[in-house]
């Protein structure tokens, strides 16, 4: 393998696992996120969105 086939063979890996841990370290934070929001909305903290419209 030469020298330029070895360099696009290693940027190429090292973009995938990047990628992969971001992909990684958002699906985490997106469940901890939504672990946060049902303990608040069980607590009964409701969001400013949920108030009903009155006419």
């Amino acid at each position: 393998m030469s020298a330029h086939a070895l360099f696009v063979t290693a940027a190429y890996a090292i973009t995938a696992i990047v990628l992969a841990g971001l992909i990684g370290w958002i699906l985490l934070d997106q469940r901890a996120r939504k672990r946060e929001l049902a303990a608040l909305e069980a607590a009964g903290v409701r969001r400013r969105s949920d108030k009903a419209v009155k006419s």
